[in-house]
């Protein structure tokens, strides 16, 4: 792998993730920067692996974008999804557009975590769905999904819901995306009664959260599109554009009263500040609560919109991120400059040394 690095051998890249000691940074194997010394070097398979470890990445090479990013191939396949979404597309289509299905399929796995034609069905039951419950007739849902048989229809549709489409008036789901970001991709749920999720999609436990909130909601989860995604995605936009640091997508804030209390202490601390772990316990009434609170902020499903990355130790370090610390201290300093921009810089207090390392 060190020979692969100094070589700059583009047969590694994406194969293994190079972290260096002395700098804190992990890099692609065909980063450009200067070759580190061989004892300053650690190798990691997965990119939340370097994370994990406490490395940040590289401004240069962006491995998070790399890994982020799909293939063109796939960008192909999605964007002929959302052309057609009731259409279907086989391999002999494939072949029509000159994507080899094999190297389609791995590709497509390897990105989504799920098969395209999985994918693509799951579209389908997810308008099929929407049509269920603005009280369409089943002809119209099976002809508009392009099945011929309406048996196959209320299969596939059973398949993805559990029940048939004649009984699923009453069935609801939560609508997935994936979006883009400077500090890697993010997961986003919602439904009609508001955004549930939103997540880096490296953290730790990521798929334990989705399961969970699919068996307390008894819904499935479908990707497409919904008016609240649609919504979250533009404010992501001007968030990290520095354009607004203000969300006002509607929110499900599923959780205790306890932990209720301390999310909406959470997003009541302006940005560019900070509370620790006491401040937040005091402002709620429980000033002995401190290591519940620190609970509470690990259990927010909700990350950047109710702002746990404010919260740090009382004495200024920063604990406790479940996106990585480098990911807080970049929020952190992001915010802060955004109420710089905005001649608030006086209203904001530095932040503290740790977070500037």
């Amino acid at each position: 792998m060190y020979r692969a690095l100094a070589n700059r051998d583009p047969a590694y890249d994406g194969i293994f993730y190079v972290a260096v000691k002395t700098t804190r940074i992990f890099c692609r194997s065909v980063c450009h920067a200067r070759t580190p010394k061989r004892e300053n070097v650690e190798f990691y398979a997965r990119t939340h692996d370097a994370l994990y470890a406490g490395y940040r990445p590289c401004l240069r090479c962006r491995p998070l974008e790399t890994r982020g990013k799909p293939a063109p191939m796939v960008e192909k396949l999605l964007s002929a999804v959302e052309a057609d979404p009731s259409g279907r597309l086989r391999e002999a289509d494939l072949v029509r557009m000159g994507i080899d299905p094999s190297t389609a399929r791995r590709q497509f796995q390897r990105y989504c975590g799920m098969s395209f034609h999985a994918y693509h069905r799951a579209r389908r039951m997810g308008m099929a769905l929407t049509g269920v419950r603005e009280g369409k007739s089943m002809l119209d849902l099976q002809l508009d999904q392009g099945f011929e048989s309406s048996s196959g229809f209320r299969e596939a549709f059973a398949k993805v819901f559990g029940t048939a489409p004649s009984l699923a008036r009453d069935v609801d789901c939560l609508y997935a995306k994936w979006f883009e970001t400077p500090l890697g991709p993010m997961l986003a749920l919602a439904n009609d009664a508001g955004l549930y999720l939103l997540e880096f999609v490296d953290r730790r436990g990521l798929e334990r959260e989705v399961q969970a909130l699919r068996r307390r909601l008894t819904q499935h989860v479908v990707p497409g599109e919904h008016r609240h995604l649609k919504r979250i995605g533009e404010e992501l936009d001007a968030y990290f554009a520095g354009r607004s640091l203000t969300f006002t997508t509607p929110l499900q804030l599923a959780g205790s009263p306890f932990q209720r209390a301390v999310w909406e202490t959470l997003r009541a601390i302006p940005p560019g500040e900070t509370l620790s772990y006491a401040d937040v316990a005091a402002k709620i009434g429980r000033p002995a609560a401190v290591r519940a609170v620190g609970r509470a902020n690990g259990d927010n499903k909700l990350t950047i919109i109710v702002p746990c990355h404010r919260v740090i130790g009382a004495d200024g370090t920063l604990t406790g991120y479940g996106g990585g610390l480098w990911r807080k201290a970049w929020l952190l300093e992001h915010e802060r400059t955004f109420a710089r921009a905005r001649g608030q810089l006086a209203l904001v207090p530095a932040l503290p040394a740790a977070a500037a390392a």
